[in-house]
């Protein structure tokens, strides 16, 4: 343990050890890059703000072979609620995706893979270590820290705030954090439940039910007379029990509550991700009403973007320009992720208010027809899901391929068939290029430029054909599962 008053050296300092900090923290690792993670929290939280995984998360899980971990801990369902005010459901197992569901894992248990795997990785991880202060200096960032044994100043290359939205962090650097309000609230519980029978009762009425682990159960109840409540009052467990009984006629048979909250439907996102060597991702970088759950997998995402890039600056090999593309390729997946969910949380809101009620039943309705069409489904799925996501062209001649996700084709190698996603699981670029000679020249393909430590040359022959790829010779797949650049048959490519 550092002595008070001490300093300690790392290339990257990461502040907040959730789900985003946590993942970075390993991204960082996997690319060896000296990283430390700090907490202010003593011990892991045993409650869980979060509930589950969407496509694009577990996809990302898979192109670093944790995927497994993940799955084995908790339990798939086919589709996700836009609103909870809407009956119809999103259709998960309609996407192009390997993981066509989403994953209900208590973020608690998301947190405690992801340790795992840090610790497996030699990432440092001090709890009971609160940031107090930091400063920007020519080439580093100095963080002022406080910790069990006294005072520790950090110094380090980068500084990386995944500290929530309260994030200290973003205060110091000086980002602002715009949005809106707080209209709405919700309480939430987690209790040991004496009989289930009531839980579709619920579930009717607009209570949101999830079954937890240890026997506990979620609700999630959003009543009319208490919408109006500060989300900074206290939870009673007779508020709990009073508002189910007035929102589905039984107070559902809950014992003594684990955990009690409310929270609001505050929106805001930060007006940069970046501020010279202090960035910030995750609930740092943007909050909103958990409509879509959505808050904890965006920040995974903020994370696989950052992580390589952060690494390839430290490591000396990064294009000039290259961190600026976090900012820009995150941020407006978070503007787009607020927006819409200040519009289901509308949807939700709505037909709770008196004045409204009637309309935003009709408007409801609507909407249900809506997702009945299987484009529409399909459409809000892939944005909910995060499988849609395709960054901004770095240059006006790009491939129409650039920014977009790698679908996880099998292909096979020298080495035999495997996928796109278990070539990504050393966190390297790889490159690969498709034989269209019936694969008698797989070894010379490869051949052609040798595999380096940042990027591994694969030469296959790819079975069931994907639709995006079908003309493609070469494509470069970043280490985050994003197609940086594509090249087709008879075109020119770009040099390594």
């Amino acid at each position: 343990m550092t002595n008070p008053g001490s300093e300690a050296d790392t290339d990257v300092l990461v502040v907040g050890a959730g789900p985003t900090g946590l993942l970075l923290a390993c991204e960082l690792a996997l690319a060896g890059v000296r990283t430390t993670v700090i907490d202010k929290r003593a011990k892991p939280h045993r409650e869980s703000r979060a509930l589950n995984l969407h496509p694009r998360s577990i996809e990302l899980m898979d192109m670093r072979g944790l995927a497994g971990r993940f799955l084995d801990a908790g339990r798939t369902v086919p589709g996700w609620q836009f609103a909870v005010s809407l009956k119809r459901s999103l259709d998960f197992t309609a996407l192009d995706t390997r993981h066509p569901y989403a994953l209900l894992l208590a973020q608690a248990r998301t947190e405690a893979l992801l340790v795992e795997r840090a610790r497996e990785l030699g990432v440092e991880i001090r709890r009971g270590h609160e940031a107090v202060a930091l400063r920007q200096y020519g080439h580093g960032v100095e963080t002022d820290v406080s910790g069990p044994a006294g005072p520790v100043t950090f110094r380090s290359a980068y500084a990386v705030g995944c500290d929530g939205g309260r994030s200290l962090v973003r205060q110091t650097a000086g980002i602002g954090f715009p949005g809106t309000g707080e209209t709405m609230t919700a309480v939430v519980g987690d209790f040991a439940v004496a009989d289930h029978a009531y839980n579709e009762q619920a579930r009717r009425h607009g209570v949101l039910v999830a079954r937890l682990e240890a026997g506990l159960t979620r609700y999630v109840v959003m009543d009319p007379q208490r919408i109006r409540v500060p989300s900074t009052e206290p939870v009673t467990l007779e508020e709990f029990r009073t508002s189910l009984i007035r929102v589905c006629g039984s107070d559902c048979a809950i014992g003594e509550p684990r955990w009690l909250s409310r929270f609001g439907n505050t929106t805001r996102l930060a007006e940069s991700y970046r501020c010279g060597r202090v960035f910030l991702a995750g609930d740092a970088a943007h909050i909103h009403f958990p409509v879509g759950a959505q808050g904890l997998n965006t920040g995974l995402q903020d994370a696989m973007n950052l992580g390589w890039k952060l690494a390839a600056t430290v490591h000396g090999w990064a294009p000039p320009g290259l961190l600026d593309t976090y900012h820009a390729e995150r941020h407006p997946v978070g503007h787009a992720v607020t927006t819409g969910t200040r519009a289901q949380s509308l949807l939700v809101e709505l037909p709770l208010t008196e004045r409204y009620a009637g309309p935003a039943r009709q408007l409801c309705e609507l909407l249900d027809t809506l997702l009945d069409m299987e484009d529409v489904n399909r459409y809000l799925a892939g944005r909910i899901a995060a499988l849609d996501t395709v960054y901004p062209p770095t240059t006006p001649d790009a491939d129409p391929l650039a920014g977009r996700r790698m679908p996880d084709i099998g292909v096979t190698t020298v080495s035999g068939p495997t996928r796109v996603y278990e070539l990504l699981h050393d966190g390297r670029f790889v490159l690969l290029r498709f034989d269209f000679g019936g694969g008698k020249r797989l070894q010379a393909a490869a051949g052609r430029s040798a595999s380096s430590d940042r990027i591994r040359v694969v030469g296959v022959q790819e079975h069931g054909v994907h639709q995006d790829l079908k003309d493609v010779s070469e494509v470069l797949i970043r280490p985050d599962g994003h197609i940086a650049w594509a090249t087709h048959r008879r075109a020119p490519h770009p040099s390594l």
